[in-house]
């Protein structure tokens, strides 16, 4: 049976009915292989996350007062980490076509269940078993409104937002859980050969996604999710189950990212992580991923959370309000936005 015609723009994921594989292929050349970067010089090539990225380190190595310094470096890293956790399954929803509005909430609560479960046994483990349980149920949920119930992502998380961020708030009382073990603090405080450990921690996760996405079935799926969806179909592919995968994997993220987070306020807050789902979205926006089309980049995720995590410290530094860095993460997604229509134009 011949491969079916798609006329999309590349990237994107065809699949060969015959062998009920996905293969991710590129725009082709002149020459007839594939273009693996964008056509246009070698700035052309450069993403715009990486130019804003740049711009704002140069801005701030001047403005900044001891910005450019190892340990505000090491401090840029490791509180980049928890946003860095829960934007890597965020890129995987959006390049599917979902959002995720509850990934803040839901970390806020998976940190309150891992403080109180852990003052309550004693034991790191079980409380961090007990925030990855919290984390599940609420990706499957999301999975099942959205996939079964055929609810937009927007309103279904939207949904599951005030959900999680309410029970977060009756269970606390409004108040920190405070009394964790001291193991807990002493893990995002810790280091090894210099670096802090929450950086080894972001990077095995990041090298799993990247694993996940780029050499596995699964990942070739979720390039098909967002870019030939109707192949999928045609091939017998489980779209539902896939799709609730992707939420699944958002709960267990803000699971384990609210670990790092109970240890970097050596308490569970009722409202500690609320609003970082918007940074999250940010940095996944930042990094050149879209709604559309199944175009995904893991690395330009990576570039998206650093830009925002370097905007945010400089910002610190300068003694800016954090109502005003808010909408300057607003304005840096736009600001990356033009830079990429001005460089699409350039190449049309």
């Amino acid at each position: 049976m011949p491969d079916m015609p798609d006329t999309r723009p590349a990237p994107q994921a065809i699949l060969h009915p015959d062998a009920m594989t996905l293969t991710p292929v590129s725009k082709p050349t002149a020459s007839g292989a594939p273009a693996l970067l964008p056509s246009g010089g070698v700035l052309g090539r450069v993403p715009g996350a990486a130019w804003v990225l740049l711009l704002l380190i140069a801005a701030f190595s001047v403005f900044g007062p001891g910005f450019l310094s190892v340990a505000n470096l090491l401090n840029v890293g490791t509180q980049s980490t928890i946003l860095l956790l829960i934007a890597l399954p965020m890129t995987l929803i959006i390049m599917t076509e979902g959002l995720d509005l509850s990934i803040g909430a839901v970390l806020t609560l998976c940190g309150v269940v891992l403080a109180m479960v852990n003052i309550s046994t004693g034991s790191v483990p079980l409380a961090l078993l007990a925030a990855l349980g919290v984390g599940i149920a609420f990706g499957l949920v999301n999975g099942g409104l959205v996939t079964g119930l055929g609810i937009p992502p927007f309103v279904a998380t939207l949904g599951t937002l005030g959900a999680a961020q309410g029970l977060a708030l009756v269970l606390t009382d409004g108040q920190s859980v405070v009394g964790i073990s001291d193991a807990i603090p002493d893990l995002y405080a810790g280091e090894w050969l210099g670096i802090p450990i929450p950086i080894y921690i972001a990077v095995v996760c990041y090298a799993l996604f990247h694993w996940l996405l780029y050499r596995t079935r699964f990942g070739a799926y979720v390039f098909a999710l967002g870019g030939n969806r109707e192949a999928l179909k045609f091939a017998g592919v489980s779209i539902h189950r896939y799709l609730i995968a992707v939420y699944v994997l958002g709960g267990v993220m803000a699971g384990i990212a609210a670990l790092l987070l109970t240890a970097r306020m050596n308490a569970g807050h009722p409202t500690a992580a609320i609003g970082m789902e918007f940074d999250a979205i940010a940095a996944v926006a930042v990094g050149g991923t879209t709604f559309d089309r199944g175009n995904g980049w893991l690395p330009g995720t990576v570039l998206g959370v650093l830009a925002v995590g370097v905007l945010r410290n400089g910002l610190n530094l300068l003694g800016v309000p954090s109502a005003v860095q808010v909408a300057a993460i607003g304005l840096l997604v736009l600001l990356v936005l033009l830079i990429e229509s001005f460089k699409n134009k350039e190449r049309a």
